[in-house]
């Protein structure tokens, strides 16, 4: 009889896989990274809202009701995101799980689609060449073809944080100069 950790670890992956096979057959790679980047807002959305994560675990609510309450919430969604999310309110299980699942999503990427997607934050847009570099390095490193994810902080001052695959290269002045701070107090 499996243990209880390996049944779980089948249902995130169970999860992952028809959502990914499901938005990847209706949608193609395009949708594929759209739903990565709705995981990743309602995973932020689901731990960021008690409210939300407690309605969507009240058992005093009924299966349907919390499926529901899922679907509606997350409506905006791609349609077979939004049948998985309600699915797993149903279940009680979005808030422990939703994480997990939207890990496994992304493992889906490399192993199905041959595909990375690099996190990119900037203080200002990249020009083409500075993307065409950053690309090319990391289809190099991670031996896959890469897509870039980029986004705008204001707050960094400058440089570049890169995130994939679970590592991160922070290169940013924010965090030199936190380094910079951290160094000198250690020395006083």
């Amino acid at each position: 009889m499996p243990t209880n950790r390996l049944v779980v670890k089948e249902t995130i992956a169970t999860y992952a896989s028809v959502l990914f096979d499901a938005v990847n057959k209706a949608d193609g790679q395009d949708g594929v990274l759209d739903v990565r980047g709705q995981l990743g807002e309602v995973t932020k959305a689901v731990r960021g809202n008690v409210d939300l994560s407690s309605a969507l675990a009240d058992s005093s609510y009924t299966p349907e009701q919390r499926g529901e309450l899922a679907r509606n919430v997350f409506a905006q969604c791609n349609p077979a995101l939004v049948e998985v999310l309600g699915v797993m309110a149903e279940r009680g299980e979005i808030g422990n799980l939703i994480g997990r699942v939207a890990a496994a999503y992304e493992e889906q990427l490399g192993s199905k689609l041959n595909l990375a997607v690099v996190d990119v934050t900037t203080v200002v847009p990249l020009d083409d060449h500075l993307r065409e570099v950053i690309t090319k390095k990391a289809e190099t490193e991670l031996g896959m073809k890469v897509v870039l994810d980029e986004k705008i902080d204001k707050s960094l001052l400058g440089g570049i944080i890169m995130s994939a695959n679970g590592r991160r290269i922070d290169a940013s002045m924010r965090f030199q100069l936190d380094n910079a701070r951290a160094v000198l107090r250690q020395k006083n």
